[in-house]
C-alpha cells in the first residue's frame, strides 16, 4: 500500500537576526586577537616547507553569522607546487546576542556541534582549552 505524502514543519531552528555592525566588529576583533595571540604562536611558530602540503598561515573569516578558523596550506608537490588551499578546523555560530555554538570540522568534512549557548569569552576559552578544536 502506498503511503500518502504530506508536508511537515521543519525541525530546523530559525536563523537569528544578523548582528549589528558594532557587535560583528567586536566578534571579528576578538577572534583575530585569539588567532594572533594564541593559535599562531602555539601551532605555527615557523613555516616548514616540505615536499607535501604544509601549513603557511592560520586565519579566520566571518560569513553568514559564523566565524570559521582555518589553516592555509601550500603544496610542495611537483605537479602543483605553490598552490594554496584552506582547511577549516573550528567555527563559532552566532545564535543570538552574545550566544554562540561551537563546531568542530570532522575528518569526514562535516561540522559537528560540540558546545551550545556559550558567550564569546567562554567560546574563546573553550577553543583554547579543548584539544579537539585545535588545528592539526
Amino acid at each position: 500500500m502506498a503511503r500518502k505524502k504530506q508536508w511537515m514543519p521543519s525541525s530546523r531552528a530559525p536563523r537569528p537576526a544578523p548582528p549589528d555592525a558594532s557587535e560583528k566588529a567586536v566578534i571579528v576583533a576578538a577572534c583575530e586577537a585569539f588567532i594572533g595571540d594564541f593559535l599562531k604562536p602555539r601551532f605555527l611558530p615557523q613555516i616548514r616547507p616540505t615536499q607535501w602540503n604544509y601549513v603557511v598561515d592560520i586565519q579566520g573569516a566571518w560569513a553568514a553569522g559564523r566565524y570559521r578558523f582555518f589553516q592555509r596550506y601550500r603544496s610542495g608537490m611537483e605537479h602543483n607546487r605553490g598552490e594554496e588551499f584552506n582547511a577549516p578546523f573550528a567555527r563559532i555560530d552566532r545564535i543570538g546576542p552574545n550566544r554562540f555554538d561551537i563546531y568542530w570540522m570532522r575528518h569526514t568534512g562535516k561540522w559537528w556541534r560540540l558546545h551550545t549557548g556559550v558567550t564569546l569569552v567562554e567560546a574563546l576559552r573553550i577553543l583554547e582549552t579543548d584539544g579537539i578544536l585545535h588545528p592539526v
